[in-house]
């Protein structure tokens, strides 16, 4: 691989630059702004590959997937990766604009550097850079780049099941990953599943003057009781039956778990709290976090909430509860026994809307494709053991695109804890992507043997 490291050393600047221009394209999801334009720019990405490169529609006027396929062999590997970013605000705390990709102190700040477009960008260079010094790739790879991951992917599983045949592969290499506060490889075999709803109160025909709180319903507090029957205070989650359908991770998560070097102090600092709900420390609070689902109020919205005093009597209460789920619960069974327990418990008048789905799923360690990154990381690495997450606690569509159809994922990537995904100055540390760009390459080479 010295040829192949040394090319990316003598192309560092080109590969910065062109970086830069890729990541200065938006591609807002929630809005559509520059999405049509990046999903060209991400074609021609592909084509200068040298790659077969189809634009799919998802759904009428919807962002399309970008689809490729490059190299030859028996063996085929599906990557997984997303072109569309999230919003820029609040816009007044970014330091440099956020689609002005800007240099400082070895990292690249701006919206989309490390979720997601620098993932494409450091994949895409060090298969050129495999291209130039090591010859033909040694497997055939089908790269599927979709355009609606930060809304959710709403679309992307009844395409995936109706598509199959594109998405069939040995194995899959996910869309993200990174290094830990140490510096250490982190590869994550799967990610929980959600089930994201919107429940509705109207209790009146619209708001009336809150003397009438002595004989009228007031849909804020119809909200707030329905709301506290589904968790209590000690953080346990009431939905009747929910709990039933949880899997407790097997002897091989547990092994993985105890593995981990969970960075407990400071991660409590990092967020500002002194302890974790439900009592749990250490060993117990990796375990709840990864293997349990959770019920979270993700926002409320009733009445007035402007400044100064307005004495209303609301008529109208929402909220937008989410769900991350854990192997065997499904977004289908959650939906269900919510509305059993919230008519069962006299709130068969909220209504409840279904904002987003995704199944969770994961992969085994033995797999080859992570093995492939696990050999990988310790060639890059020398100095660190790589960590393997069983499954993050976060969501993405690792269901549709690869567990239904058999195939094992893993993830592996140039990010790290500070890269403020989501947020004001997203940023991604150079040293990190061109490591991912030759852990990129002998995970090629690796995962080709076996």
């Amino acid at each position: 691989m010295e040829t192949f490291d040394a090319y990316i050393e003598t192309h560092k600047d080109a590969f910065i630059k062109e970086f830069i221009t890729f990541a200065s394209q938006p591609s807002i999801a929630a809005t559509g702004e520059g999405i049509t334009e990046m999903a060209e720019l991400t074609r021609q990405k592909m084509a200068d590959l040298g790659a077969s490169v189809q634009l799919l529609e998802i759904a009428p006027n919807e962002p399309p997937v970008v689809y490729a396929s490059l190299g030859q062999g028996d063996k085929t590997l599906l990557i997984y990766n997303h072109y569309d970013v999230q919003p820029v605000d609040p816009l007044d705390l970014w330091e440099s604009p956020p689609f002005q990709p800007t240099l400082r102190q070895g990292k690249l700040y701006g919206r989309g550097v490390s979720d997601n477009k620098g993932h494409i960008m450091y994949r895409v260079q060090a298969i050129r850079a495999w291209l130039a010094t090591m010859g033909d790739l040694p497997f055939r790879i089908n790269w599927f780049i979709e355009g609606e991951e930060e809304t959710g992917s709403p679309h992307l599983e009844p395409f995936c099941l109706a598509h199959a045949d594109l998405l069939k592969a040995d194995g899959c290499l996910w869309e993200t990953g990174g290094v830990d506060e140490a510096g250490r490889p982190v590869l994550s075999l799967g990610a929980k599943g959600l089930l994201y709803v919107e429940l509705t109160v109207q209790s009146m025909s619209g708001d009336q003057h809150s003397a009438y709180g002595t004989i009228a319903p007031n849909a804020a507090w119809r909200l707030n009781w329905a709301l506290s029957s589904l968790k209590a205070p000690d953080e346990t989650i009431l939905i009747d039956g929910l709990m039933e359908h949880v899997l407790p991770p097997s002897d091989t998560d547990l092994a993985l778990l105890k593995a981990i070097p969970f960075e407990e102090e400071a991660l409590l600092a990092n967020l500002g709290i002194k302890q974790w709900i439900a009592g749990v420390s250490g060993f117990e609070a990796l375990k709840r976090h990864l293997f349990q689902p959770t019920c979270t109020i993700c926002g409320i919205e009733s009445g007035y909430t402007g400044a100064g005093p307005k004495t209303v009597l609301p008529a109208r209460a929402k909220a937008k509860v989410g769900f991350r789920l854990v192997p065997n619960l499904t977004p289908q069974t959650v939906a269900k026994l919510l509305r059993q327990h919230l008519d069962k418990h006299g709130f068969a008048d909220i209504q409840i809307d279904l904002l987003s789905a995704e199944h969770p799923g994961k992969t085994a360690p033995d797999a080859a494709v992570v093995q492939a990154a696990i050999a990988a990381a310790r060639e890059v690495y020398p100095k660190h053991e790589p960590v393997i997450y069983p499954l993050i606690a976060g969501t993405g569509p690792v269901w549709p695109v690869a567990v239904a159809h058999g195939t094992p994922l893993v993830c592996f990537g140039a990010s790290y804890p500070g890269a403020k995904i989501h947020a004001p100055n997203e940023n991604i540390v150079l040293d990190n992507y061109f490591q991912a760009m030759q852990m990129m390459g002998r995970f090629i080479a690796n995962f080709g043997k076996r």
